[in-house]
């Protein structure tokens, strides 16, 4: 897989060249985890310049954002995606990017690993790791809840609410929600993990990685999923400056000149 740093990439022009008229950009841009949301302020800079270059974007308000944490199923996350992309599609949009920040991004692969319509994936600062509740001790709780809807589950109380825990960016989160849905975004075995869904995405598809030094994952991402995808001569791990909240807006000019050599518009 092709490496590129922050500083080569900073060779290249400002911003792309629009896209040509036949083909058209269309981003669904998928934000980060409660407490973040379609209005965190680290989002419109980047939509404002995307939609300069004449692409479509939508930034829709996601299941896990903080005025839904969390509501429902991954299946039903992963079917607005879906409702999403057509939107764009009726507009006009011809090729399809997602772009995901934190937990924006094991969804954008799951949409993709299940076969949904994406032409390149934009993942930004990846987040949430259900493998990791297993593996580092401060996020023992959550594996303690994981632990618990497993068996309520087992026990056939998979239909019931309970209180479960979350951790994000090391802060607790209390999670109200059934034992079945609680294991849809948490089981590391789902494809809510990034690992899990990383060697199912197509090959054909071009998949960009930004991740800031200052980031819990960025000594880790490369054997956590980037090295599990496919072979494509497109395929990227950007590395950047600063930390999880603002890799959307400092990785934002290499993401821009990616997007339509990526999709071939």
């Amino acid at each position: 897989m092709k490496r590129r740093s922050f500083a080569s990439l900073a060779l290249f022009p400002l911003f792309a060249r629009p896209a040509l008229a036949a083909e058209r950009i269309g981003v669904l841009m998928l934000h980060g985890k409660n407490p973040g949301g379609p209005a965190s302020p680290q989002y419109a800079p980047v939509k404002a310049a995307m939609e300069k270059q004449g692409w479509l974007v939508s930034l829709p308000d996601m299941p896990w954002s903080r005025n839904r944490y969390l509501q429902g199923h991954w299946d039903g996350a992963m079917a607005e995606i879906a409702q999403h992309v057509k939107a764009l599609q009726d507009q006009g949009a011809t090729r399809i990017v997602l772009m995901g920040h934190s937990m924006g991004v094991p969804a954008a692969m799951s949409h993709a690993a299940r076969g949904g319509t994406a032409h390149a994936l934009v993942l930004l600062a990846p987040g949430h790791v259900p493998q990791g509740y297993f593996t580092s001790p401060s996020l023992t709780p959550v594996r303690d809840s994981i632990h618990t809807a497993r068996e309520l589950v087992a026990a056939g109380k998979g239909e019931e609410s309970q209180r479960f825990l979350d951790i994000n960016q090391g802060r607790q989160q209390p999670v109200v929600t059934t034992a079945k849905n609680f294991l849809s975004y948490f089981d590391p075995e789902s494809d809510a993990d990034m690992g899990v869904t990383a060697p199912k995405l197509p090959p054909s598809l071009p998949v960009l990685t930004a991740v800031g030094e200052k980031d819990p994952l960025f000594t880790r991402v490369r054997a956590y999923y980037v090295d599990k995808l496919p072979t494509n001569p497109k395929t990227q791990l950007l590395e950047v400056p600063g930390g999880h909240l603002d890799t959307p807006q400092v990785a934002l000019d290499q993401v821009m000149q990616w997007i339509p050599q990526a999709v071939g518009a």
